[in-house]
């Protein structure tokens, strides 16, 4: 897992992220991750840096939609399963209700 203090530039990356760029972005700590190919990164500087895919254990609020293969939101691969991206948010389904990653 990344720590707060490292920094992994994530090297060879052509694409400007930005609102409305295309790819799903949420909300972390005091920046935006941009969320594609399994991976998250932010601008810093002149490049991008990666950011960890934590596993914190926190469960989303409750809501009423079941996601799965055609929800209709954004996925991003993560380890063993996959996340689904909406309102800022990634969410993972995990027993009986959704974990926020």
């Amino acid at each position: 897992m990344t720590t707060a203090t490292e920094h992994r530039p994530h090297a060879g990356h052509e694409h400007t992220h930005a609102e409305g760029c295309g790819h799903a972005s949420v909300a972390h700590a005091d920046h935006v991750d941009y969320l594609h190919d399994g991976h998250a990164h932010h601008p810093h500087e002149d490049h991008y840096d990666e950011c960890a895919l934590t596993e914190v254990h926190a469960s989303a609020e409750a809501h009423d939609h079941t996601h799965g293969a055609n929800c209709g939101h954004s996925t991003v691969t993560h380890g063993d399963h996959v996340d689904y991206v909406h309102d800022g948010h990634r969410h993972a389904a995990h027993d009986d209700h959704y974990d926020e990653h």
